[in-house]
Order: structure tokens, then C-alpha cells, then sequence
């Protein structure tokens, strides 16, 4: 699982794709720190995402590297509101620190996944490094 936590450390941003109405939806998204098997996330409680978050909260978020290999985790969302996360979530990420300013912005909302799966991919053409997490 180390692997992937360094994979995302180098490649942060990557892709979220949530549902809506049964269909996909991805967006351009930014990986914030793995803490105690659980990858954070954060977003404003005031978009779309965070409605479709809410209403079926599971998730696949994927980021590549210029050696085109890609990292994908997958699995059941969590909100939380714990106030340390949510300060350590602004401290890893100086754009959401610019763009929430405190842990206790009304609108700053952060969630994590826990108990999914996660691969490393090539185009090697050996079969994917999977974990579960």
C-alpha cells in the first residue's frame, strides 16, 4: 500500500468520478494525504459533486504519471467533520487553504475513502498491483 500512497504524493491530481441520475460523472480533483488507511478528499458542500457524493456515496478516483502509469482507488465515501482533519487538510493544500481559509468554513467539506480497493497500472502489459485498503 506504500507504494500507492507515493504514487498519489507525486501524482496528486487526478480524476473523481462520482454518480448522478445512475450516470458517471468525472472532474479534474486533487488527492490531499492518506492518514490511517483512509485517502482524503475535500470539497464545497455548495457544488453539484457533493449532492451526488451524498445521494450514492461511492466513488473511483484515478491519477496518472508522465511514465503512463496510473493509480486507481475505489470504494465507499465518508464525510467527517473532525476539525484536526479538516485543519490538516488545509495545512497539506496552500490552493484549499487560499480557498476555505479555516477548518470551519461552512461550506468546506471533506471525506475520505476507507475499506476499498486500489491499483497500479502500465501499459507493461503485467496485470495490475491491486490492494485492498
Amino acid at each position: 500500500m506504500q507504494e500507492v500512497i507515493k504514487f498519489l504524493k507525486e501524482n496528486a491530481i487526478g480524476y473523481l468520478a462520482s454518480i448522478e441520475d445512475g450516470q458517471p460523472r468525472v472532474r479534474p480533483w486533487g488527492f490531499m494525504f492518506e492518514e490511517g488507511g483512509k485517502f482524503y478528499f475535500c470539497t464545497n458542500n455548495k457544488k453539484e459533486v457533493f449532492s451526488q457524493l451524498k445521494t450514492t456515496p461511492y466513488v473511483e478516483f484515478s491519477s496518472s504519471s508522465p511514465k503512463f502509469e496510473w493509480v486507481r482507488l475505489r470504494g465507499e465515501i465518508k464525510f467527517t467533520n473532525d476539525l484536526t482533519i479538516k485543519e490538516k487538510v488545509l495545512e497539506s493544500n496552500s490552493m484549499v487553504k487560499n480557498t476555505y481559509k479555516t477548518a470551519d468554513n461552512p461550506v468546506f467539506e471533506v471525506f475520505y475513502i476507507e475499506g476499498g480497493k486500489a491499483s497500479i497500472t502500465d501499459f507493461s502489459g503485467e496485470p495490475p498491483k491491486e490492494f485492498s485498503f
